[in-house]
């Protein structure tokens, strides 16, 4: 050991200043793999139907179960902010319970932000073969969102009202045992978001259909809540924090 510090003394020294760890080199490999995965279930068609016939419950169950498996993916790539499921639960929640004169209402995707004070993000998942807009012109030039899109949206924005209506300015978490966890969710004007769709739904066979590109472009750019992102513009978010962190562990 002692010889292959003296040999090594350069590369130790930059791994204890980078504080580069074991689980640091597992975890990068295993979201590389799983990176991979998300690649051919949006590319490779036969491969996508095979899963969701395996996995036996629809397109959106697979992506929900994907990313059950996969919290760094929606943590680091919805937004700026470091979100994250929130401890030992999955990613799934009821926000309120049905009752006489309401019905239930559950959220794809809770997430909590990892900061001093801890935000919520609410998460509707749709799938990547969803329209994002209708097929038929509303107007000349004019493509209205798609139904499914719409619906999404206004699931999403009922969920949040749900929430905030029940939990009031803040929730306090509890375990399955209803043991209070210490932790605090803010809960003021939670963020949400839709994941539908793809954008090469714009791509014809000579280029981009510019108008109904604009007219989706148009349509989540003035929606306050929730915003609406894209299945490969979350890939490409995703590997992007791959190749980042690939980078620095190579620069080592």
């Amino acid at each position: 050991m002692r010889r292959i510090a003296a040999d090594n003394q350069q590369l130790l020294a930059a791994i204890a200043r980078n504080e580069i760890t074991t689980e640091d080199v597992v975890a990068l490999s295993y979201r590389k793999k799983q990176l991979a995965v998300f690649e051919r279930l949006l590319s490779d068609s036969d491969y996508f139907d095979e899963c969701v016939h395996q996995h036996g419950k629809g397109p959106e169950s697979l992506w929900q179960r994907y990313l059950e498996k996969n919290h760094w993916i929606l943590g680091y790539s919805l937004s700026l902010i470091n979100f994250g499921a929130l401890d030992d639960r999955k990613l799934e929640q009821t926000v309120r319970g049905h009752d006489i004169d309401s019905p239930g209402k559950r959220v794809d995707a809770l997430l909590r932000s990892r900061a001093a004070l801890t935000t919520s993000a609410f998460v509707e998942l749709k799938h990547h073969r969803t329209d994002l807009v209708a097929p038929d012109k509303y107007r000349s030039g004019i493509w209205a969102p798609s139904k499914e899109l719409s619906g999404a949206v206004a699931q999403v924005q009922g969920t949040v009202a749900a929430a905030v209506e029940r939990w009031g300015a803040a929730v306090r978490v509890t375990d399955s045992d209803g043991e209070p966890s210490g932790e605090t969710i803010y809960t003021t004007e939670p963020r949400s978001f839709v994941i539908c769709g793809r954008l090469n739904e714009f791509e014809g066979e000579h280029g981009v259909n510019e108008r109904k590109f604009a007219s989706f472009e148009r349509f989540r750019r003035n929606l306050l809540r929730p915003e609406v992102v894209t299945f490969d513009e979350l890939y490409e978010r995703a590997r992007m924090i791959v190749a980042a962190n690939d980078s620095s562990e190579k620069r080592v």
